[in-house]
């Protein structure tokens, strides 16, 4: 029996040679998980094995006592058809980063009272804004995760107070340490050139970075990319981020970069390829998670001298090429399918403001 890389999943060959997949919590009976392990089909059944572990009678009732932050936080994440939480409508990243947050909240303090019962029969707030504020500044040093961790439990109490579990939000005027950066650093042309000069066409490391480029997805999309995506020279795919009817459907012609870097593929892959339908895979011949894709990306940067750049730089650096070529605001959003045109419309304005200057330059001559 081979185990998956993730908590309670196993797997097995059964009769008929073929492998198969489930999710066993403890105390629970197993559940079948279909797809690919990493697909979203896979990954759906997998957060929905995992939510039944909010049971009481399974986590243990001392645990769950109406009133606890442990209680909150296991209602907030409940994924049923029947739950309110607006948890099983973000997509499966943010699910993650979230989870992750509260479930450590929980191992710290979920024993703790959020309010208590008062004599005329009134709750009142036992967990504070003060308190709140000092779990968030004990982040102060990691402003990003303190960032995350604010929006997540703010997210919590808001739709607690709105379903009238809590009396009032803690989350209320606290306040987190501004972060002082630009975000992840664009790809420069010298960079790219480099990256393709270290890894060369027929590589994996190639093949990565002109989906990145060409395509303009975030991780989450990218390692789920494959053959059945491309039709008539154009790549068609929805985007992870977005859920509902809010849904982005992105379409991109296939840039002859990226054509070509796919006809390099060695013939070796392509049995993988349609056993899989990821173009990317791990040196097992598995589909990559989103963090997994990330880690070996900075690898193969690291490979390259590239120690400052990111897979995540490549979605920007497409997005300032095409608004340095010209491109609109709505031009560069049906790329990268942004639903504002706020991130879209910096890009274009720092393209404008770059040839105004050489324009303002050249007149000095």
């Amino acid at each position: 029996m081979t185990r998956i890389r993730l908590p309670y999943v196993h797997s097995f060959r059964d009769r008929h040679d073929k492998v198969r997949h489930y999710a066993r919590p403890p105390g629970r009976k197993q559940v079948p998980l279909p797809g690919t392990p990493g697909s979203e089909e896979f990954m759906s059944a997998y957060q929905a094995a995992l939510a039944g572990l909010k049971a009481p009678e399974e986590i243990g009732t001392a645990r769950t006592i109406a009133g606890t932050l442990n209680a909150i936080i296991v209602d907030y994440l409940d994924c049923s058809s029947s739950s309110t939480s607006p948890f099983k409508r973000f997509a499966a990243e943010t699910q993650r980063t979230q989870r992750n947050i509260l479930e450590n909240l929980r191992g710290v303090h979920g024993v703790k009272r959020v309010y208590r019962i008062e004599s005329n029969g009134r709750r009142a707030m036992v967990l504070t804004r003060e308190h709140v504020q000092r779990m968030v500044n004990q982040k102060n040093n990691t402003p990003f995760a303190q960032r995350n961790f604010l929006n997540t439990i703010r997210a919590m109490f808001r739709w607690a107070v709105a379903e009238g579990r809590v009396p009032d939000d803690p989350t209320l005027g606290v306040i987190r340490k501004k972060i002082e950066s630009r975000g992840y650093t664009t790809w420069s042309e010298e960079n790219i050139a480099q990256y393709r000069q270290k890894h060369l066409l027929g590589t994996k490391g190639r093949l990565a970075i002109e989906l990145a480029l060409n395509t303009a997805a975030r991780r989450a999309d990218l390692v789920r990319l494959g053959p059945q995506h491309i039709y008539e020279d154009t790549i068609t795919f929805e985007q992870s981020k977005t859920k509902g009817s809010d849904k982005a459907t992105v379409t991109v012609p296939l840039h002859p970069d990226l054509g070509a870097a796919l006809k390099a593929i060695p013939p070796s892959n392509i049995v993988r390829l349609t056993a899989n339908k990821t173009f990317l895979t791990t040196s097992s011949s598995r589909p990559f998670t989103p963090a997994g894709f990330g880690n070996w990306f900075r690898d193969q940067c690291d490979q390259a001298n590239l120690h400052h750049c990111s897979a995540h730089g490549l979605r920007k650096a497409t997005a300032a090429a095409l608004a340095e070529a010209g491109g609109t605001a709505h031009e560069i959003a049906a790329v990268t399918g942004h639903m504002s045109l706020e991130e879209t419309e910096r890009y274009t304005r720092a393209a404008c403001k770059k040839k105004l200057a050489d324009t303002a330059i050249a007149k000095l001559k």
